[in-house]
């Protein structure tokens, strides 16, 4: 993978050294879906750096001016494109959350994967009480096509029994990225 410079964002791949970031949001993970990715100690992140660092659909976000890791994006990963078309997704640092990271790293990976790598389609699953993935996906003009109801389980109740999620599908194509990105910009990419 490329490594694609924001205005204040660095996205590339992850390498030695990003696992004390990288354990600083995954060792209580606040989306529900990133639960089976909890990391138990620095180790663990360790481990977790170098399977990433393998993966050209995973990357790390981090700050520009520091080089810190505040989150990481997937899409667009070997073996995964069917038709065109990959799934997406994000997990921020709560502790930068706010301050417009997660739509600036989600836009340019967007815009990377529809304008350099050449996908058609792009989507998202999102949980029915992520509302802040909901906003951004929103933003980036994807449009929810429909809710996948008790689609998925992630957590237990204290018996044991699976406790299922309704879960979202946003998505966008590229002519409507590109649309938009021109009407927005003129003849200037996003």
């Amino acid at each position: 993978m490329q490594i694609i410079e924001t205005e204040r964002l660095i996205l590339r791949p992850f390498r030695e050294g990003d696992a004390a970031d990288l354990f600083a949001y995954l060792r209580a993970p606040t989306a529900t879906c990133f639960l089976s990715l909890k990391l138990a100690d620095l180790a663990e992140a360790e481990a977790e750096v170098k399977k990433r660092a393998l993966d050209e659909g995973c990357m790390a976000i981090g700050l520009k001016q520091t080089g810190q890791v505040i989150g990481d994006l997937f899409g667009g990963g070997a073996g995964e494109e069917e038709d065109g078309t990959t799934s997406v997704g994000w997990n921020l640092n709560p502790q930068f959350g706010g301050q417009g990271y997660a739509f600036e790293a989600a836009k340019a990976l967007l815009e990377h994967l529809f304008r350099v790598k050449g996908y058609r389609r792009v989507y998202a699953y999102v949980e029915e009480h992520n509302t802040p993935s909901q906003r951004l996906c929103e933003k980036l003009g994807m449009r929810r096509e429909g809710v996948f109801v008790e689609f998925i389980s992630f957590t237990r109740d204290e018996d044991g029994n699976p406790i299922y999620e309704n879960t979202m599908q946003y998505a966008i194509l590229r002519r409507e990225w590109i649309s938009a990105a021109t009407a927005k910009f003129g003849n200037h990419r996003a």
